[in-house]
């Protein structure tokens, strides 16, 4: 069993080619594989985004603070969250960029 203390693990400030603008990321979820779980509180500043990508397998986003906007490739299904604790469960995104 490891236990991993809160805040023992330092933030870490994305950045290209994965994010524009300021980023930063703090790992809660980490599973060694075969496990195929990841979870992160990510923190976008104003104006930041992630650049394009893909989540073969869906992705669940969990709004915490403020608001937040996600789109899929082409401009369809722009969707804003904006509650605390909005829960977003996506099913299968083939191209995606949240913000």
């Amino acid at each position: 069993m490891d236990i991993i203390a809160c805040g023992s693990r330092p933030s870490r400030r994305m950045g290209p080619p994965s994010f524009t603008g300021t980023v930063w990321q703090d790992p809660i979820i980490q599973a060694p594989d075969p496990a195929r779980i990841r979870s992160a509180w990510v923190r976008f500043e104003p104006g930041a985004r992630t650049a394009w990508h893909t989540h073969p397998l869906g992705q669940t986003l969990i709004v915490t603070v403020g608001f937040g906007f996600a789109q899929r490739d082409g401009g369809r299904g722009v969707a804003r969250y904006d509650e605390r604790l909005d829960v977003a469960r996506r099913e299968r995104i083939s191209t995606d960029n949240d913000g």
